[in-house]
């Protein structure tokens, strides 16, 4: 039987075998094959590390049994435990970078059990988040009024995407470099057409990105409602008209996870026709 050699930095040699990982399993690795689709495998450019185990001699050539994303987020996709391991080895040589760990339940859940002794305590573990996806037109009637934010809006759009990251992070995306940095993100989001909003009397009530968008795949994030407009059902009829972007517009899958505890947003969700295809799990620093 041939077994892993540890984990190690993949490149361009390695394309092939990257792309195969992404395509058993699009929606799930979306985050990641957006970002290597988009600049390839340098970290450089990537703005991170691919870390790959593969059996003995097949690299290049061969297939990928584990891979993992390090960069802002640590993202493993795929490996059982003991590539989990060989990450997590990797991982603790140098410095925690990253703000979260994200990604597939038993690999998220599994690789931190070898790097929490090290890391932790975490800010929070959310063990459960159901990944969802649908690839047809919306149940739902999409909301006529949402739209994409132009870059003129955004000091309006601004104040709503604070919001959000508050209420679901937990911290200020604000606090370290007086927003600099979360601005700079909105303001790249709002220019490549993926954040959208429906305003009233100039305010945001409604509001969600499409966070991640690979060639097959786009995840919807911050989906938010003004707090006095809740119960309206804006939720609803807003994701619907992203979902309809993704779908129509853009060709894409349309997915997104949610705490399995957030029992009104999976309702939505739901009825938008979202169906349940695998299992995330964070975890917060």
């Amino acid at each position: 039987m041939l077994r892993l050699a540890g984990a190690r930095l993949l490149d361009e040699r390695d394309g092939q075998a990257v792309r195969a990982v992404f395509t058993a399993d699009p929606v799930a690795s979306c985050m990641v094959a957006a970002r290597v689709e988009s600049v390839g495998l340098d970290p450089w450019r990537l703005g991170g590390e691919v870390w790959g185990c593969d059996p003995r001699g097949l690299r290049g050539g061969g297939r990928l049994d584990a891979l993992c994303f390090a960069g802002p987020n640590l993202i493993p996709l795929r490996g059982k435990r003991s590539a989990l391991r060989a990450f997590a080895d990797r991982a603790l040589r140098r410095r925690r970078m990253c703000s979260s760990m994200v990604g597939p339940a038993e690999q998220v859940l599994g690789l931190w059990a070898e790097l929490g002794g090290e890391w932790g305590p975490a800010r929070e573990v959310r063990e459960d988040q159901p990944l969802m996806a649908i690839a047809g037109p919306p149940r739902v009637t999409p909301d006529p009024l949402v739209r994409a934010v132009r870059p003129d809006e955004l000091e309006r759009y601004l104040p709503a995407a604070v919001a959000m990251f508050i209420e679901e992070v937990g911290i200020d995306p604000r606090a370290g470099d007086g927003g600099a940095g979360y601005r700079a993100r909105v303001a790249e989001l709002i220019a490549a057409g993926r954040a959208f909003a429906r305003f009233e009397g100039g305010e945001v009530v409604f509001k969600a990105e499409i966070g991640a968008l690979s060639s097959s795949v786009g995840q919807i994030q911050g989906v938010w409602v003004h707090p006095d407009r809740r119960g309206e059902g804006l939720a609803g009829i807003g994701t619907a008209a992203v979902v309809e972007r993704l779908v129509t517009g853009m060709d894409r899958t349309a997915s997104l996870y949610v705490n399995a505890y957030n029992s009104p947003a999976r309702a939505v969700y739901d009825r938008i026709g979202f169906t349940q295809v695998g299992q995330y799990a964070t975890v917060l620093f």
